[in-house]
Formats: structure tokens, C-alpha cells, sequence
């Protein structure tokens, strides 16, 4: 289901599609998934996701 979603920056005037070369850091936990994503703009974007079951 994750991968379904479009990820993207969230800078101001910045909305550039976030791929899987972008992501710098993946932290899983048992409360879930935690992706940081560096875009070209220099902005970090981070998504959580809870466990799947």
C-alpha cells in the first residue's frame, strides 16, 4: 500500500515527486516505518507509516 502513494516535497514552491533514490533514511520501529527524503531543493521530507498487519 505504501508504495501506491505519491510522495513529494513539501517546501513552499516546491512539489517535486519524491523516489525511492531520494530517500536518505528508513527507521522502522513496532510503532511503524519512518522514510526521510532529501529533495533537490534541500528541503527533508519525512513520512510515517503504521505497521501492516
Amino acid at each position: 500500500m505504501l508504495s501506491e502513494i505519491a510522495c513529494r516535497c513539501e517546501a513552499a514552491n516546491c512539489s517535486r515527486k519524491l523516489t525511492d533514490g531520494d530517500c536518505m533514511l528508513v527507521f522502522r520501529t513496532e510503532g511503524g516505518e519512518r522514510r526521510a527524503y532529501e529533495c533537490a531543493c534541500g528541503h527533508v521530507t519525512v513520512t510515517v507509516a503504521a505497521p501492516s498487519e
